[in-house]
């Protein structure tokens, strides 16, 4: 890190596919942050036709850049689109429909500096859903093994400050291998992890927006491919039956959801001998059964604010 007098330059990637008035609140929390140093937004347009959206920067310390992806199609080639393009001695995330706490950046290089050993800084993060909001604040600090057990929901791409250096080396970019890029966030999140504690700033400073449709909502071909993959990517999580097992109640879920009903009672059944009290593979098998609508749990979980 930069000595303690000067306030490192920051690149902020904001994915996007089409949609405008999203975005460009996105792009205003980011750029009226309360920050000394540089922030530079590079906007990545996936599959759509890059096109300016009348905001400005306002002063000689921020800048906005708007760009094409240029890589694998989907969100993982979009992020690595923005990182290559980044200058910023740190890189940030922020997904188009999210937007920022203006003190956000601030308060995350603070407690950095304190943490130096720390391979990225997180902060807590609001959930806002059709039947209020919810506060997710994770553990002032995350180890590997807490993200194998866990996958630590208040840990949102959107908030992770993390050392462009570190994505370009030892880390490494997003992964472009995962189908649809689902679960690229938790991946990197696993690689960091690998290389230092994750720390986090114990206030809630980023607003994610739940009450719209996710672009992996009955996308179940995509969870149980990506979930899949990391689970043969990391063959740490055969160290913690309870996070193994918590992958595979996952992937039983999206296949019974699918209507793969063999598929999914044998990852059930793997996950419940490894953790009898999964609730993902009790799910599954009730789904699989025809007694539960798939659709209706994800979307019952989702209005309390957790995932699948």
């Amino acid at each position: 890190m930069s000595a303690p007098t000067v306030w490192p330059s920051i690149t902020v990637v904001i994915a996007t596919v089409d949609r405008p008035e999203l975005l460009r609140r996105a792009v205003s929390s980011v750029l009226d942050q309360d920050y000394d140093g540089e922030v530079d937004v590079v906007v990545v347009h996936d599959g759509t036709t890059p096109r300016a959206m009348g905001l400005v920067a306002d002063g000689p310390r921020r800048s906005v850049r708007v760009v094409a992806n240029d890589r694998t199609p989907g969100l993982a080639g979009a992020r690595n689109t923005g990182l290559l393009a980044a200058a910023g001695e740190l890189v940030a995330f922020c997904d188009d429909d999210d937007a920022w706490a203006p003190t956000k950046l601030r308060e995350q290089v603070r407690l950095w500096r304190e943490h130096p050993d720390a391979a990225a800084v997180s902060t807590g993060i609001v959930i806002r859903t059709e039947d209020g909001s919810f506060e997710r604040v994770p553990p002032t600090r995350t180890d590997l093994a807490q993200l194998l057990r866990s996958r630590v929901l208040g840990l949102h791409p959107s908030a992770l400050l993390v050392r462009r250096a570190d994505l370009l080396g030892e880390v490494g970019l997003v992964d472009e291998r995962l189908p649809q890029s689902y679960g690229e966030d938790y991946d990197l999140l696993l690689r960091l992890a690998a290389r230092g504690d994750i720390v986090t700033v114990p206030r809630p400073l980023l607003m994610v927006d739940w009450a719209r449709t996710s672009y992996f909502d009955g996308r179940w071909d995509a969870i149980s491919d990506g979930l899949t993959y990391l689970l043969e990517k990391f063959p740490a999580f055969g160290e913690d039956r309870r996070g193994w097992a918590r992958i595979a109640g996952q992937i039983a879920f999206a296949h019974a959801a699918r209507g793969r009903r063999r598929t999914a009672l044998r990852w059930a059944l793997s996950a419940l001998r490894r953790d009898p009290a999964q609730l993902r593979a009790h799910a599954s098998l009730a789904v699989a059964a025809g007694l539960l609508s798939p659709g209706r749990l994800v979307e019952q979980a989702q209005r309390r604010g957790r995932g699948l």
